[in-house]
């Protein structure tokens, strides 16, 4: 019943310590038994390729939001004091420190929360991905995986096709006119 009033809220940190500020609020919740209000601690993560010097490539995982950590709570007074006296945090976003919630559409932008979308995609759509690091390149779907709600897409890229894994919610569909 209580994780329903839950809603999303931005706590900003120092360089470097968001992880350090998890475990601090993890250990925050278990110490106060906080866990019918704290239902939530993300750092939401992205994997790039990156080219190191020599040449070869790695997969690193990167902060999508440095200096940010997303918790899903139910707001309180108590809770705006516990949360901005752990070590690390310098407050909440929002007006005067206030906390303001993410609506659900940033919620699932941010891909804070797995929703299950109901989309009309089929093999061979042309689509559109409207946001992300491939935003505004078109490509036509090769597969479509429902279970974890993403579609293979092949994109053109630097004069080459490429296959891209991109989530169902990051695509649009193109309505390709055909003349006669």
């Amino acid at each position: 019943m209580a994780v329903e009033q839950a809603k999303w809220y931005v706590i900003h940190t120092y360089s470097g310590y968001e992880a350090m500020v998890k475990d601090s609020l993890e250990q925050l919740i278990e110490n106060n038994n906080l866990q019918e209000k704290i239902f939530e601690i993300k750092i939401p993560m992205e994997e790039t390729l990156e080219e190191k010097a020599n040449g070869k490539k790695k997969l690193v995982e990167r902060k999508l939001f440095p200096c940010y950590v997303f918790l899903k709570m139910i707001y309180s007074n108590d809770i705006w004091y516990l949360v901005t006296n752990t070590r690390g945090v310098t407050g909440f976003v929002g007006p005067q420190g206030r906390p303001l919630p993410l609506t659900d559409d940033e919620v699932a932008r941010n891909g804070l929360e797995a929703r299950a979308l109901n989309v009309d995609f089929t093999v061979g759509d042309e689509v559109q991905i409207v946001y992300g690091p491939l935003e505004s390149f078109c490509g036509k779907i090769i597969s479509l995986n429902e279970s974890t709600q993403n579609a293979m897409v092949n994109v053109e890229m630097f004069g080459r096709a490429t296959d891209v894994e991109v989530s169902f919610a990051q695509l649009k569909k193109v309505n390709v006119v055909t003349e006669q």
